[in-house]
């Protein structure tokens, strides 16, 4: 079982902390703020008030032995000067894996500099899921597997059903991949099925989710009807 350390219990550390609690792994939530951990203490393996760029009051509760640490302060010039420290102090403790939340695009460049080893951007990665939501809803989980392509999962339009997939030609009129395609029940006599390797006389029908990988441009101009 990984062991995670969640450093600064805001709204985005408590969440992240109890998420990764309830997913069984051994958190241990940590903050100055006495009424805030009292609040997580039941939610959490450990919550501990203290001052995170002290090592040694680190090293005593045992964060050096950690997985993965991730540092969650607000806004502020005394938090972002709390949170470089306390990166600092993780790094030579020898932490694994530590990940820094960061406001701006230069704040995440200094906890690079001091030691760590991935930048969480919650405020502009949300913005920017909102947008593409905005712009494409009708594709949902989206995951990016590189800058500007995507992974994404479309409801078949009413414009596809009954069309094998070399009808569509989905990859000459969108340039997107088809990858599966997870059928729902039909009445009583067909169970929902997956298909893992859609074959060009495959049939779709309106309703079918279809997986579907491109760039997140041609993505967004799959139809909606």
């Amino acid at each position: 079982m990984k062991r995670f350390a969640v450093i600064g219990l805001g709204r985005f550390g408590r969440k992240l902390a109890t998420s990764l609690s309830a997913s069984g792994a051994e958190v241990i939530a940590i903050d100055r703020d006495k009424e805030v951990v009292e609040h997580i203490r039941d939610q959490v393996s450990q919550a501990v008030r203290l001052d995170s760029t002290d090592e040694a009051a680190l090293k005593a509760q045992g964060l050096d032995k950690v997985d993965v640490a991730v540092i969650s302060f607000g806004t502020g010039s005394t938090s972002f000067e709390t949170a470089i420290l306390t990166v600092a102090s993780l790094k030579a403790l020898g932490v694994k894996q530590i990940f820094a939340r960061a406001q701006t695009q230069i704040a995440g460049q200094v906890f690079t500099k001091v030691g760590a080893d991935e930048i969480i951007y919650p405020e502009i990665e949300s913005a920017q899921r909102w947008a593409y939501k905005l712009i494409a809803p009708q594709i949902s989980d989206k995951i990016d597997f590189a800058p500007g392509y995507s992974l994404g999962r479309i409801k078949a339009p009413p414009s596809f059903d009954m069309k094998t997939v070399v009808e569509l030609q989905l990859r000459y009129k969108y340039n997107v991949n088809l990858i599966s395609i997870k059928r729902a029940s039909r009445g009583l006599k067909t169970k929902e099925e997956i298909i893992s390797v859609p074959l060009p006389n495959t049939v779709i029908y309106a309703g079918d989710t279809l997986m579907v990988a491109g760039s997140d441009a041609d993505l967004a101009r799959l139809p909606q009807e």
